[in-house]
């Protein structure tokens, strides 16, 4: 995960200031100096770095804190106040026109995965409600197009092309096409090319003068890390971008674009990639962010993921079975399945406060191994014996196991973990029966 190793420096430097009970100067300026190499090992820049120390320094210094009786928690409330302010204090939407359709121009260099993040954006916005329309504009890279169309039927959105125009052209078409059939969105995915360019930057320009471009995003790879920076700059003195979409921020990145990009641009993140599937991309919220660079979680982006896999009509379902006791392995299954939805099994644990320095002790492939398993033995048994996990006899369990590619234990494994489950459910069921209402769900 992006910040793993900054995290776990910043962890280290503040895990010798809370063993203290009182801090002096000298102790806050010695995980300063901690604090400021994690930070250039991340990538960050060091003219960011310097103010980013000289701040948080200042802040640390005063006489409350360092007679506070919690001074550590103190300055990990500055550190954590001035990662949100250098990333850019808040989430910035996009500027939607108040005259549909509202055109998104998607620009960036080759291989940033411009087009499959033109295709995510559409997919994410579709999911609020508009009806976006891609554009394919990249007449020059091969297979650029049909990768817009693959990528568009993945997200379910509908892919404009027209062969033998330029891309001005291809836009306008695009506009009218829009305003006839009703899409309230035009994407426009640009060519890219291998640097910035000249002639790069004239074409992006006569698009966006020619058709009033409501919002320009520039998508950049976060693992190039600094040079993302520098794209970032170019990009935004040519063309004045409105904000960036920040992509691979689940990888092994070293994360320094995220804290760098907004110092330096003044322009902010407004999305990132975080996933290869089309649903992965999210919304950026520097303080959520910047509470899982210190550890501390990101809870509300896990309800957020929680809350799209988890209908109200699903809670009631499972409410009313555990209520009369019918709860079996069939929704197991499908607990499983939401699960898989929100995301890897990483990228869950690491939005869990107090977790994200305990993932490295935890085995994610054994961990994702067991899901596995657990899904293949319930898909082996028939839907009697999910229904009613009790009539599973030995020869039942040699054939669930041949079925499935594991063990007679395997199978009675999971069937006692299940057995545990259900007691804990009578359990929680009986209480359950006893509320009148819950107050989250008013129609529960």
């Amino acid at each position: 995960m992006a910040f793993e190793n900054l995290s776990e420096k910043l962890s280290q430097a503040f895990k010798k200031l809370k063993s203290k009970g009182k801090l002096s100067v000298t102790d806050v300026k010695e995980s300063m100096k901690e604090v400021r190499l994690a930070l250039l090992e991340a990538d960050v820049s060091y003219k960011i770095v310097k103010d980013f120390i000289n701040n948080v320094t200042e802040l640390s210094i005063g006489d409350k804190i360092l007679e506070s009786l919690t001074p550590a928690q103190h300055i990990i409330k500055i550190v954590n106040e001035e990662l949100t302010k250098l990333m850019g204090s808040e989430n910035i939407r996009i500027n939607m026109s108040s005259k549909p359709p509202c055109i998104i121009m998607v620009c960036g260099l080759q291989g940033s995965g411009k087009t499959t993040h033109c295709a995510k954006l559409a997919h994410y916005l579709k999911k609020m409600d508009h009806r976006p329309l891609l554009v394919a504009c990249d007449i020059y890279r091969p297979a650029a197009v049909t990768q817009l169309q693959i990528m568009g039927e993945r997200a379910g959105v509908t892919v404009f092309e027209k062969q033998g125009e330029d891309p001005v052209n291809i836009s306008l078409a695009a506009f009218s096409y829009a305003k006839d059939y009703g899409h309230d969105i035009i994407i426009l995915d640009t060519a890219g090319r291998l640097h910035v360019d000249q002639e790069l930057m004239t074409e992006l320009k006569n698009i966006k003068e020619k058709l009033n471009v409501d919002e320009t995003l520039l998508v950049v790879d976060s693992m190039i890390g600094q040079d993302a920076v520098n794209i970032a700059e170019a990009f935004n003195e040519a063309l004045n971008i409105d904000g960036v979409i920040l992509t691979k921020l689940d990888g092994d990145t070293r994360g320094g674009a995220a804290l760098s990009i907004k110092a330096i641009t003044n322009k902010p993140i407004k999305f990132v990639g975080m996933g290869e599937k089309i649903d992965t991309l999210e919304p950026f919220y520097p303080d959520r962010m910047a509470s899982r660079i210190l550890g501390m979680g990101d809870i509300l982006s896990l309800i957020e993921k929680a809350e799209h896999q988890f209908n109200e009509k699903d809670i009631i379902k499972s409410v009313k079975k555990i209520k009369s006791k019918d709860f079996d392995l069939n929704d197991i299954l499908e607990q499983m399945k939401s699960i898989k939805k929100m995301g890897s099994l990483q990228q869950i644990l690491s939005m869990i406060p107090g977790m994200n320095n305990k993932i490295k002790d935890i085995d994610m492939e054994q961990g994702e191994s067991q899901i596995k398993k657990t899904e293949a033995i319930i898909y082996s048994m028939t839907p009697k014996e999910r229904a009613k996990p009790s009539i599973i006899n030995a020869n039942r369990k040699k054939r669930i196991a041949s079925g499935s590619g594991t063990s007679v234990q395997d199978i009675n494994k999971l069937l006692r973990q299940f057995e545990q489950m259900q007691k804990a459910m009578k359990k929680f069921g009986g209480k359950l029966g006893k509320m009148k209402k819950f107050p989250n769900f008013p129609g529960l």
